[in-house]
């Protein structure tokens, strides 16, 4: 009898791999962002913005060492917008060579 399992396995395999090595360049990546984040403003709305940035960032380590890649993946691209927004506020500074990273 054919079974699709032979067929659907290495193709999942191989893209819990690619997601793994996505969450994983996303991790290393915002690590050095928040590492060299830095405050312009501290009014209310800023320190709003900083603070879920954060917690999406440190919510997703914890998704990333479960070894939830899709729910770590998420939480880091949630906590780039975050900063992302933050920047065009001006909330936010980043060093230059990050400011590629972002559309502000």
């Amino acid at each position: 009898m054919f079974s699709l399992n032979k067929f659907f396995k290495p193709l999942l395999y191989n893209t819990d791999m690619e997601i793994q090595k996505y969450a994983s360049k996303e991790m290393n990546r915002m690590k050095e962002i928040t590492a060299n984040l830095k405050l312009n403003k501290k009014t209310k709305l800023s320190l709003h913005f900083q603070d879920f940035a954060l917690r999406y960032f440190k919510d997703g380590c914890y998704f990333y060492e479960k070894k939830q890649f899709v729910e770590a993946f998420e939480a880091f691209i949630i906590s780039w917008s975050y900063i992302d927004a933050g920047l065009k506020l001006k909330f936010f500074q980043v060093p230059i060579k990050q400011k590629e990273w972002f559309t502000a």
